[in-house]
């Protein structure tokens, strides 16, 4: 089996993308415009997108493909208006996650809800702005939905809630990745991930 990425290869990952990300912004979209949900958004996403990860890893046996992903779930997230942090991020935890898939030969359970948890936290990319250029997302967000709705976000976004943004979206991470795991019991067994 040749280790480079073929074009079944790729047109999986598009479409697993398309799905996660649709999934994702699903649960985004709703309570995305509730400013005090915006710190447990990260952690909401990576619960209900565990599922067609899950389902997304039974197809993974090449390195780099959780690391495109991550890419290109960044570009996504930045062209619905949340910033391009995602994309280096993306980058990052893609990389760390491919590591640790890899790390497990793409069959071990237990590797697969680690690399799931560490490629989550490319959704840390979208809180970025949000704690280190707070002047300027809220100039953002009052642009767009009025000062009243800036103060309100920011007020639930003090710095040392990046702590808990960043231990929710792990947390929440392994436990979709339990869930989808559960759901899924039958396709990891086809695919020989125990």
């Amino acid at each position: 089996m040749s280790n480079k990425l073929q074009a079944k290869d790729l047109i999986n990952l598009g479409l697993f993308t398309v799905l996660y990300f649709v999934i994702g912004c699903c649960v985004a979209i709703p309570i995305g415009f509730v400013p005090i949900f915006l710190p447990i958004l990260g952690a909401l996403w990576s619960l209900i997108t565990g599922i067609p990860f899950m389902l997304f890893l039974t197809r993974v046996k090449k390195f780099g493909m959780v690391t495109i992903m991550g890419i290109l779930s960044g570009l996504l997230m930045g062209l619905t208006g949340m910033g391009f942090w995602g994309v280096p991020m993306g980058v990052i935890f893609g990389l760390l996650g491919d590591l640790i898939l890899k790390s497990g030969g793409y069959k071990s359970a237990k590797k697969s809800l680690i690399g799931y948890a560490v490629f989550s936290l490319w959704m840390v990319g979208t809180y970025i702005p949000m704690y280190f250029m707070v002047e300027d997302s809220w100039a953002s967000f009052a642009a767009s939905f009025g000062e009243e709705y800036a103060d309100r976000v920011m007020a639930v976004m003090p710095m040392w809630s990046i702590i808990l943004v960043i231990a929710g979206i792990f947390i929440f991470a392994i436990l979709g990745g339990l869930l989808g795991k559960a759901l899924l019991k039958k396709h990891f067994a086809k695919a020989g991930i125990v």
